[in-house]
């Protein structure tokens, strides 16, 4: 199952109906971007929670850590996951869960040679190609595969 069919039986969507996905992701960016310092806010942000290590793995091209949502939620605060939860239109319990799977993919789509971009402004067309290309990769049950 891809991350895109996981998101959507979450969010409790058709995985052929990528709207609650897609808004989800861009969500997830436009959060990042808006951080003071964007990705480099982000991390920052994380690493005076506690929580550096995980977003390094992120960031870095080795294996990303697991995070939780009670984590990502200490870590983000209240306001800001009552926030994205209500642009996408979900519970802000169901909302951490989701971006406890989301943000790793976009951190670590938006550093591909484990680097932040310069100024930490994260490029959304980069991201969106890189997991799409990681949604094809995992692709679904009876897909055609891409080649």
């Amino acid at each position: 199952m891809s991350l895109l069919d996981t998101l959507g039986s979450l969010l409790g969507k058709s995985p052929d109906g990528g709207g609650g996905q897609q808004a989800l992701i861009s969500t997830a960016l436009e959060f990042v971007n808006n951080q003071p310092g964007g990705l480099n806010g982000l991390i920052q942000k994380f690493q005076e929670k506690g929580a550096g290590d995980i977003i390094s793995s992120w960031v870095g091209n080795g294996e990303n850590q697991a995070i939780s949502p009670d984590t990502l939620h200490s870590v983000l605060g209240s306001d800001v996951v009552s926030g994205l939860a209500a642009k996408v239109g979900v519970d802000p319990q169901q909302a951490a869960g989701l971006l406890s799977q989301v943000l790793p993919h976009v951190v670590n789509a938006a550093t591909p040679q484990g680097e932040v971009p310069a100024g930490g402004q994260v490029n959304s067309e980069s991201v969106l190609g890189a997991l799409g290309s990681l949604t094809s990769l995992l692709g679904k049950g009876g897909g055609t595969p891409t080649a």
